[in-house]
């Protein structure tokens, strides 16, 4: 498999964009060539803002612009969007319900080495329990254009959670639609939800498991909101039990939007893997991985407490 940064595929779907629809403006906050938002800002310069380091400032102007009829991609790093920001993005651009679209970059500890100040583990959480949001973790680069194009074309916020390293491109998943999640593989023992980097992990440990003889269903949840709770519920139905694996906190992520869903309508047994109340630390990626036990091993492990 193929592995890209889903970052360049970003930058060089807004020049896409941009040469279709003269209204599309990009903001970004002193971080564009870590974003790609400077490929954007080469092909057009007259519809580029660089605000500095004042996220903040960065929201309120975006909701301004799209205030005055623009379509809006505001970028910077996943901790700055969603914590620093977090009134303006709340006030100044949900409860207005206006096109801002916000692609943030560097979430989760794949960050690596710039350690837990910078590494998002609580973003999801943050903007989904903002009405109006709309929220996006693509799997791959190629996912990562079909979102933006979804986005740029459906009115009202989003928020779109990419990574800083490469990641493999999948085969044969299907066309992107927003609030619609893509089984990957079919299986009727348990039942994997995933989303972003964590699909490949779980491909690996499913891959291993059915050398065990056990059938896994992976789902690629891609859209948080709005949420598949169909899928959800299918799998809640067909399964033995659910595990949940996201590169985020158990709070407020993925795992939440699965327990309550299940909760509400057909219990059954889920199991989450993610971060579980602790901050994230610098290390190399593939190292953060396995010491917040998020690494393939540890999908597989759940899975065969789950079907005993």
């Amino acid at each position: 498999m193929e592995s890209l940064y889903q970052r360049d595929i970003y930058g060089q779907t807004l020049v896409e964009l941009g040469r279709q629809n003269k209204d599309i403006v990009v903001l970004d906050a002193d971080l564009s060539s870590s974003t790609r938002t400077a490929i954007f800002a080469k092909a057009y310069p007259e519809r580029f803002f660089n605000l500095g380091v004042a996220e903040q400032n960065l929201m309120a102007t975006a909701a301004g612009l799209a205030a005055c009829g623009k379509t809006v991609f505001v970028s910077t790093f996943a901790i700055f969007a969603t914590g620093r920001a977090w009134d303006q993005v709340r006030n100044s651009i949900a409860y207005n319900n206006l096109n801002v679209k916000i692609v943030a970059t560097h979430a989760g500890i794949s960050v690596g080495p710039d350690g837990a100040s910078h590494q998002a583990l609580e973003d999801i959480a943050l903007m989904r329990v903002i009405p109006n949001m709309q929220i996006i973790v693509p799997v791959d680069a190629p996912q990562v254009r079909e979102a933006i194009i979804c986005a740029a074309s459906t009115l009202g916020p989003f928020y779109v959670r990419l990574g800083r390293p490469k990641v493999p491109t999948l085969e044969n998943k299907g066309d992107f639609v927003l609030g619609k999640a893509q089984v990957l593989s079919e299986g009727k023992d348990i039942t994997i939800i995933a989303c972003g980097i964590m699909i490949e992990q779980a491909l690996i440990a499913i891959k291993n498991l059915q050398g065990k003889g056990i059938s896994v269903c992976l789902i690629n949840m891609h859209t948080i909101r709005p949420l598949d709770k169909e899928a959800i519920l299918k799998a809640a139905k067909t399964s033995r039990g659910i595990i949940v694996c996201e590169e985020h906190s158990v709070i407020g992520g993925l795992a939440s939007c699965v327990q309550e869903v299940v909760a509400e309508n057909d219990p059954v047994k889920v199991l989450c893997l993610g971060i579980k109340n602790r901050f994230g630390q610098s290390g190399d990626p593939a190292e953060l991985l396995q010491e917040y036990q998020l690494s393939s091993e540890f999908i597989e492990k759940a899975a065969l407490k789950l079907i005993s």
